[in-house]
């Protein structure tokens, strides 16, 4: 399954500031923690990920420093600001509200789909949810 360009892009903020909540880390890592993560369903490109870096950088949820690696190579490492964590905290909560407004659509157009038409003047074979006095439109 593909996700969606622009739901990736919506959702890097809170993934990149909630992978580093759980610690500094360097971009292939996290490369590779979205990967895991999603259970392979995301993998993201450095062309994806270091502009949203440098975008939390400049807003200030998020600081750089280099450090060198076992290997002796040099490693940008990111951690998470204290305005970072603040931000983090409220994408959650858009995050859930978006989540629950889905899932509450969900839930309605499953107890429509099987449902028989009960001659409420809608499409055949659909019938109004609960609270409703009219079926979803058709494909809703």
């Amino acid at each position: 399954m593909e996700i969606n360009k622009d739901l990736v892009a919506a959702s890097s903020t809170p993934i990149v500031l909630a992978i580093l909540a759980d610690g500094d880390s360097y971009g292939y890592a996290i490369l590779q923690r979205v990967k895991e993560l999603s259970g392979g369903r995301m993998e993201w490109t450095d062309g994806m990920l270091y502009p949203v870096l440098h975008r939390l950088e400049r807003l200030g949820y998020v600081e750089a420093r280099w450090e060198k690696a076992e290997n002796g190579r040099r490693r940008k490492y990111y951690r998470i600001t204290s305005a970072g964590r603040d931000q983090l905290a409220e994408e959650h909560r858009q995050w859930e509200a978006v989540n629950e407004t889905l899932r509450g659509l969900w839930t309605v157009l499953r107890a429509v789909r099987p449902a028989v038409s009960g001659g409420s003047g809608g499409t055949p074979g659909r019938t109004a949810p609960p609270g409703r006095t009219t079926p979803l439109p058709q494909g809703a």
